[in-house]
Parts: structure tokens; C-alpha cells; sequence
């Protein structure tokens, strides 16, 4: 048996022991067994477990693995509650979530690598400090993904005469790649989601920004001491590779090409015109469509605009957002009974779960899923778990807003902040590392990481735990 064929072999198991009434209840209805969870358990442990343990297997089949979770999913599904219901869902899965997810990403991302930065800096404390901040404010209008994109490779450059550079990449990680997409929907996967969910743009604003202006502000303070006495320490500095010079920047109509970007999610948000139309049962509101098409128009310009020695400056290939677009459409169908049983409350078999984040008479306790959204993100991808624990809690936009506004603040900076703690937590995260080995950082292993991660970031959870809850 092949490797890429192993986890099937796993859930076809557990899915041969699902109780009649479960698989012959209704979708959603009372008897949804937790079996039915399994193919998208694998998906998350495959993404978790795979690049660790068999990367040169995961980096050939990952397509293959999430194929086999999702097939294993949809034909007992299909067979049991039938070919139309099989097919409404995908279909829902597919145009009313993941495309516009990953239309989103993939525009970001082809913007981003259109904007070339040339040259070279000397890397002391305050010049890193501050690409830090701006990696960080740039982080929520251009996406964790393509600010940490943008601007790991100057920064690599900057230091590459430092004997201790591993802090320098560490915090990047820690801040461009997830604090900073804490401010709009743009920012990181999870914010979109849940606008795409029915959260408005301007509230995810208003109440991130003060934790992440705290989070922010804690961590480049103590990486200032900390890059700041390694640097005395490392005395005379050796032969830079890449001497200091001016930096130049091509490209810089992308950065045009983002603000359209922005334009189009914020006219989605603003602009209701109330035309839909549904296909397969799934309704698709005019302004969502105009809004895909004109992210993909944006993405188009950009490709056909660049001249293609920018790209290749940057080392500009599809390999990442290949690699998501891929496990995110597996991801987003087989998450289908995860949210209908959550869905049920009391009633459904996450019953634990619910009790875990509320008290006695049902009232949501916000640190503790301020505390359960973030040890999951850390460990599975943080969009799917923003996604659960956003059902979790009411599975409407309209009452997290309101009522339940400290609640949607906290799932949201759990999703966002704690995917930070290991590489799997946040997409960008490995691609990061990927690139600072490319140029010559040790960087630490998966555990190494997470000490960095929780000698830092926990106590600043506590921190924004009795600050803000």
C-alpha cells in the first residue's frame, strides 16, 4: 500500500462503523455521527503530520492524500442522503466559500509578487525593528502571505553579514505573518472568512485593533532589546556579501493594482443591490460574482503588466498557492458535518466541546475561546478552525456582531495570533522558512520553534487575556 493511500485506508475504517441511525438521519439532524468529522480530521492531521514526518511524500502526493479524505467522505455521503444532496453540497462548498477564498488569496498573492525591491540596507536593530513594523501594517491591506512575501527577502539581505539571524526571521514570523493580518479580512484566511460569513469589514477593524496594536507594540519592543544586544555582542562585524545600497523599487503599479483589490472586497461588503441567483441550490448574490470577477481582473492585469524580470527577481512560482488551492478544496467540503453538528448545540455530539467554552447557563466564557481558537490554530490551519469555532458559538454574523461581539473578538484573535506558535499554524509561516534557509539561516526544527514561540508569545497571550477578557 502506498503512502498517499494510508490515511484512506485508516478512515474507511472508522467510517464502516458508523451507527444505521446516523447514516440514515437527515444532514444535520440529531443522530450526525462524529465518523462522518473523520475525512476532515485526516485532511488536518495530513497537513500537520506530512511535512514533518514524510515531506518528500507530502510534497509529491499531497493532492493524492486530500483527494482520498475527500472521496472517502463524499461517496458514504453520496450513498446515504443521495446524489442531490451530495451535489448541493459541493456546490455550496465550492461557490459560496472556497472560491471566493481562493480567488482572494490567489490575487493577493500575484499582486505581491509583482513589486520588486532592489538593493540593500545595513541590518542594525532599528532599521529591522522598523521593516518589522511595516511588514506588520502592510500585512492586513496585502495579506499575511503576500506582505511576508514582499518583504522576507530585503530583509534577509539586510542581515546577511549578522552571525544571529534566526531571531530576525523568528519575529517575522511572529508579526508579518500573523499578528499583523489581524485588521481587516484582507489580512489573514480566517478575517475573510467570516466576511464572507457575514462579518462587515469595518467591525473587524474597530475591534482588532486594539489588541493588535498591543500585540504589536509588545513584540517589536522586546525584539528591539533583543536584536539590540545581539548585535553589541557580535562585536566587529564580518566582510558584508551584499554591501549597502541605495534600495530601488520596481513594480510599484501593483500596489495600485492593491488598492483595486481592496476596492472590490469593500464594494462586496457595502453594495446590496439584492439580485441572486442559485445554482444547485446554492444562492450566488450579484455582488459576490462582481466581486471575484474583478479580483481575477485585477490578477490578470498584473500578470500581463509585470515584465517578467521582476518576477524572476523574486523567484515569483505557483507552487504555494497551487499547494493551497488543493487542500482547501478538500478542506471545504469535507468541514460540511463538522459545522452541521456543531450547528445542533447541546444536541450534537460536540456537546463537550460547547460545555468547555460555556458557562452553566450557556453563555459563552470569550477566554476560553479566545484560549481553544488559538491551541487548535496552532496546530491545524487556522482558517477551518476560525470557521468551526465561529459555528460554534452561533453561526451567525448578525449575533457575533452584536450581542456576541467579545465573543467574535476573541475566536478572531485566537485564529489569527496563535498561528503564530508553530510552522503549521498559518501558511505563510513555512513559506517563510523555506526561503531563510534558501539563504543560508539554520532555522529551528518544528519543537526548536515552539520554544521560541512559547517563551515569547504565551505570556503576551496572558497579557491580552486579562487585558481584554
Amino acid at each position: 500500500m502506498s503512502v498517499s493511500r494510508i490515511p484512506v485506508a485508516w478512515g474507511a475504517g472508522l467510517l464502516a462503523c458508523l451507527p444505521v441511525s446516523a447514516l440514515a438521519s437527515a444532514p444535520g439532524g440529531p443522530d450526525l455521527s462524529l465518523a462522518w468529522v473523520v475525512p476532515f480530521a485526516g485532511i488536518l492531521l495530513s497537513i500537520a503530520l506530512f511535512p514533518i514526518f514524510a515531506e518528500s511524500v507530502w510534497h509529491h502526493h499531497a493532492g493524492k492524500v486530500v483527494a482520498g479524505w475527500t472521496a472517502l467522505f463524499l461517496l458514504p455521503y453520496g450513498l446515504y442522503f443521495g446524489l442531490a444532496s451530495a451535489a448541493h453540497l459541493v456546490a455550496h462548498a465550492m461557490l459560496a466559500e472556497y472560491l471566493p477564498f481562493i480567488i482572494l488569496l490567489l490575487t493577493l498573492y500575484t499582486v505581491s509578487g509583482g513589486v520588486l525591491v532592489e538593493g540593500n540596507l545595513h541590518g542594525s536593530p532599528a532599521l529591522n525593528t522598523g521593516l518589522l513594523a511595516l511588514g506588520t501594517l502592510l500585512a492586513s491591506v496585502m495579506g499575511t502571505t503576500g506582505a511576508a512575501m514582499l518583504l522576507i527577502r530585503p530583509l534577509l539581505r539586510a542581515n546577511d553579514n549578522r552571525r544571529h539571524r534566526v531571531h530576525v526571521v523568528v519575529f517575522f514570523i511572529f508579526l508579518v505573518a500573523n499578528v499583523g493580518g489581524g485588521l481587516t479580512p484582507l489580512g489573514d484566511p480566517p478575517l475573510f472568512l467570516g466576511f464572507l460569513n457575514g462579518v462587515s469589514f469595518g467591525w473587524t477593524f474597530l475591534h482588532m485593533i486594539t489588541p493588535v496594536a498591543i500585540a504589536a507594540a509588545v513584540l517589536l519592543a522586546l525584539f528591539y532589546v533583543l536584536d539590540s544586544w545581539w548585535y553589541r555582542k557580535e562585536g566587529v562585524e564580518p566582510v558584508d556579501p551584499t554591501p549597502d545600497s541605495p534600495l530601488r523599487f520596481r513594480g510599484l503599479f501593483n500596489l495600485v493594482l492593491l488598492g483595486l483589490a481592496v476596492g472590490a472586497v469593500l464594494l462586496s461588503g457595502f453594495w446590496k443591490p439584492g439580485i441572486r441567483y442559485e445554482v444547485l441550490g446554492t444562492p450566488i448574490e450579484l455582488q459576490n460574482v462582481t466581486r471575484d470577477v474583478l479580483l481575477l481582473a485585477i490578477a490578470g492585469l498584473s500578470l500581463w503588466l509585470t515584465p517578467r524580470a521582476i518576477r524572476e527577481g523574486n523567484r515569483f512560482n505557483w507552487g504555494p498557492i497551487e499547494e493551497v488551492a488543493v487542500l482547501f478544496a478538500g478542506i471545504f467540503i469535507t468541514i460540511a458535518p463538522a459545522i452541521a453538528i456543531l450547528r445542533l448545540g447541546e444536541a450534537g455530539h460536540f456537546a463537550d466541546v460547547l460545555r468547555m467554552v460555556s458557562r452553566p447557563d450557556g453563555t459563552p466564557i470569550d477566554s476560553m475561546y479566545f484560549w481553544m481558537t488559538g491551541l487548535l490554530s496552532s496546530f491545524l490551519d487556522n482558517a477551518p478552525t476560525y470557521l468551526v469555532f465561529f459555528n460554534l458559538a452561533a453561526g451567525d454574523a448578525h449575533t457575533l456582531m452584536g450581542p456576541m461581539a467579545s465573543t467574535l473578538q476573541a475566536i478572531s484573535m485566537g485564529a489569527v495570533f496563535m498561528g503564530a506558535n508553530t510552522y503549521i499554524g498559518n501558511a505563510p509561516n513555512f513559506m517563510v522558512k523555506a526561503i531563510a534557509e534558501e539563504r543560508g539561516v539554520a532555522m529551528p526544527s518544528f519543537f526548536a520553534y515552539m520554544a521560541w514561540s512559547m517563551a515569547i508569545l504565551l505570556p503576551l497571550f496572558v497579557l491580552l487575556t486579562l487585558l481584554m477578557f
